[in-house]
């Protein structure tokens, strides 16, 4: 399946696509040397925007910019929006248990080594997630049920076997799974609650950002009952779920100005949202740093001061031009992202078990820098050999 043929904002698919390309590529680079600085991530307390601290908010972003059409989607296809949002709760949960899972992987060394984990725990994922349907058993109902219970049971055995051997789970940040499934569950409800009225949408994702603001300030003092009310516990301070809605912001602005076939109106608007976020970014960095680790207010701004033109560019190149031959090569990141996501996962393990590794010499500056660019596509290749064999996971 490529874009043209499955979405109808192109842009969009070729922005998460070219996203999950870059995230498997900044995932791969920690181990490199005579990389440049400015390509990794910032440090907790350092006042920098690492190339790698804007990959996962521009993923984030795109999530939100995805949420109108899968709901619409569904609910033109004649759901109800209780099953609308039933299906929005049982994709937040998985996507929290893959976060809470992938967590742990490497932190259960004393009762289970690194790649049984990782193998089990991606063999539970594929048994329950896995989209059936595009396989040769989607008419075979029991099979895919008991496929489904093992794994399952795979999963809870996990759990169970590292809580008799002394190791529990952690939930400490949630993972980036567990995360973008927190940040989609309150934007999907924020769209099946808004949808009809765009600015309450775009009341909705100002307000998230006030509230990241809040939360990184000390107009509400720490110790005060009235912070548990106003800034209830939300993974990552609302910065996740302020990049989320403003995608689904963009998304629905994206819609209007497209209905009315004004291109030109658009691009100047997202443009102009740009420069303002710029200069929110510039007026707020006197008071908080610019960092990823602590979700600042002024790490948010200037990354919306990318994505917005980012996602000017793209829409006149794929929306209007027409241009989807570009993203052929990296298509399937934006069609079985899950799925690229997750590989890295058996790779990873296999390789450090076995100890098989290029030269060190060639994890060496730019030498480096190509070899991860060209794991990131391998990845991308295998996903598309996967998706053409029916073996992709779809929530």
């Amino acid at each position: 399946m490529d874009i043209k043929k499955t979405s109808r904002v192109a842009s969009i698919d070729a922005m998460r696509a070219l996203t999950m390309m870059l995230m498997l590529f900044v995932n791969d680079i920690p181990s490199l040397k005579g990389v440049p600085h400015w390509l990794f991530h910032a440090a907790a307390d350092e006042d920098m925007l690492g190339f790698s601290d804007t990959i996962f908010p521009a993923f984030l972003f795109c999530v939100g910019m995805s949420v109108p059409f899968a709901i619409d989607n569904r609910l033109k296809r004649g759901d109800t929006p209780f099953s609308v949002l039933s299906h929005i709760l049982w994709r937040s949960f998985a996507l929290i248990v893959m976060g809470l899972f992938t967590l742990n992987v490497g932190t259960c060394s004393s009762c289970m080594s690194y790649l049984s984990f990782s193998l089990l725990m991606i063999a539970g994922f594929f048994l329950i997630w896995l989209d059936y349907h595009a396989t040769a058993l989607r008419g075979n109902h029991v099979l895919i049920h008991i496929l489904k219970a093992i794994g399952i049971i795979i999963l809870v055995g996990i759990i169970v076997w590292c809580d008799i051997s002394g190791q529990h789970f952690e939930f400490g940040w949630w993972g980036i799974l567990g995360l973008i499934g927190w940040s989609y569950l309150v934007t999907s409800l924020a769209y099946l609650i808004c949808r009809r009225e765009t600015k309450w949408v775009i009341v909705a994702a100002i307000l998230s950002i006030l509230l990241c603001m809040l939360n990184s300030s000390s107009l509400i003092p720490y110790d005060w009952f009235a912070r548990n009310i106003i800034l209830p516990f939300m993974p990552g301070g609302w910065s996740g779920h302020a990049l989320c809605m403003a995608g689904l912001a963009a998304s629905l602005i994206m819609r209007h100005f497209k209905k009315k076939e004004a291109h030109g109106r658009l691009i100047v608007v997202f443009l102009a949202i740009a420069v303002l976020m710029l200069v929110a970014g510039i007026l707020s960095h006197p008071y908080w740093i610019i960092s990823k680790i602590q979700g600042t207010p002024t790490w948010i701004f200037f990354c919306l001061a990318i994505y917005f033109p980012l996602m000017a560019i793209f829409y006149w190149l794929f929306d209007i031009q027409g241009h989807l031959s570009w993203t052929w090569l990296i298509a399937p990141a934006g069609s079985a992202t899950l799925t690229c996501y997750l590989l890295p996962y058996v790779w990873y393990p296999v390789q450090y078990t076995t100890g098989l590794h290029l030269p060190e010499g060639w994890w060496y500056g730019v030498t480096g820098i190509i070899i991860s660019l060209i794991y990131s596509l391998i990845i991308i290749q295998i996903v598309r050999w996967m998706k053409r064999a029916g073996i992709v996971v779809k929530l």
